[in-house]
């Protein structure tokens, strides 16, 4: 037992819980008061207030890189720290002043005040419960990021990469002390990633498994096959089946399974077929939706729709079967499906009908 504890063991807890409780928010009413009165009692109550606060803001300083989840929770707080610690502070001073005996009691307030000592952990959390073993600090924070229909969203990460989301996505970030881990459930997804050998950013998304080797790339997932387009710089792919059956290995020893792709290089992964073969693209023609664009040349009209039909509010329904495979070169905004409509209609034999809920492509 410490000196403090040996001295007043019922002040350190009453310090403890009054920490706390101060912790969650500014205090109303009454439980003010009764923190001022428990504060002005005895000459200990401040001594022990000012101990465990000082220690808890130790604490939060020892902490330099938070988890991302624990920063976006206590990122809200922050603009309302200096604020609450002055509230706090004020009546701290005003209980004390003026009271006879309690002049070094109102110097160890101003310290308090001057130091934010109001930290997110307490001397109380520190406390062994007997028969209780101390709880495993979490080793994985996780965020989640959605896109909606026709929506598409940047975000930079905890460690600096910038995540890119098309229409309709959906991705968890699972960051740890080992590695960077993205799971991309729907949707498609563009990465621009900050390169750490000792932390590999894998990306799993449907049938595949992707390895930054430092690099800005693109995952889509189309039903079933996942496609994978580097725009610079270089990834590893594998079957993410593959993968889960294999330890996590650093990026400079990943085992022959991946397939290294380079800039302007495609490669789409299939379930039951491994291993698939790289293609040459153009890879800003293939990722033309981070311009809020679609670029498609010599492509069937039916696919081009289809495509359209990943931003548009209407969807476009090819009625004649004749149509759908007849093609066409453009290049259109993802937000402007009108525009494509209106060049619909220019096309020879194209009849171009626009009801409430979906614009009808028949032939004349």
């Amino acid at each position: 037992m410490s000196d403090m504890e040996e001295r007043h063991p019922t002040a350190i807890q009453a310090a403890a819980a009054w920490l706390v409780a101060n912790d969650d928010g500014p205090l109303d009413e009454a439980a003010s008061a009764e923190f001022v009165s428990w504060l002005t009692a005895a000459p200990e109550n401040v001594e022990e207030f000012l101990g465990v606060s000082v220690i808890a803001r130790d604490l939060r300083a020892a902490c330099t890189t938070p988890s991302p989840a624990v920063s976006a929770r206590r990122a809200p707080a922050r603009a309302g720290d200096a604020r609450y610690e002055e509230s706090l502070g004020s009546r701290l001073l005003q209980a004390l002043r003026g009271r006879p005996g309690m002049g070094w009691q109102v110097g160890l307030a101003m310290l308090l005040v001057a130091a934010g000592g109001l930290g997110w952990l307490s001397w109380q959390m520190l406390r062994p419960v007997p028969g209780v073993a101390p709880a495993a600090a979490p080793t994985v924070a996780e965020e989640h990021f959605q896109s909606g229909h026709g929506e598409q969203q940047t975000h930079r990460l905890a460690d600096g990469s910038v995540l890119r989301l098309n229409t309709d996505s959906a991705v968890a970030v699972r960051y740890s002390d080992s590695e960077r881990r993205i799971i991309l459930s729907a949707g498609e997804a563009s990465f621009e990633v900050t390169h750490a050998n000792d932390r590999p950013f894998r990306v799993i998304g449907g049938a595949a498994e992707i390895v930054d080797l430092g690099t800005r790339f693109d995952v889509r997932l189309d039903r079933h096959t996942t496609i994978v387009t580097v725009l610079e710089g270089k990834v590893a792919v594998s079957r993410a089946s593959d993968a889960a059956r294999a330890p996590a290995t650093a990026p400079t020893e990943l085992p022959p399974r991946f397939i290294t792709l380079a800039a302007d290089q495609q490669l789409r992964v299939e379930p039951d077929v491994w291993p698939a073969t790289p293609i040459t693209v153009d890879a800003e023609r293939a990722t033309a939706w981070l311009r809020r664009q679609i670029m498609f040349e010599d492509e069937p009209l039916d696919q081009v729709a289809s495509e359209f039909n990943r931003y548009a509010t209407k969807p476009i329904e090819i009625r004649a079967a004749q149509l759908r495979t007849l093609r066409i070169s453009g290049v259109f905004a993802t937000d402007n499906s009108a525009t494509f409509v209106a060049f619909l209609r220019t096309l020879d034999g194209v009849q171009v009908e626009e009801t409430a809920t979906s614009v009808i492509v028949s032939q004349k």
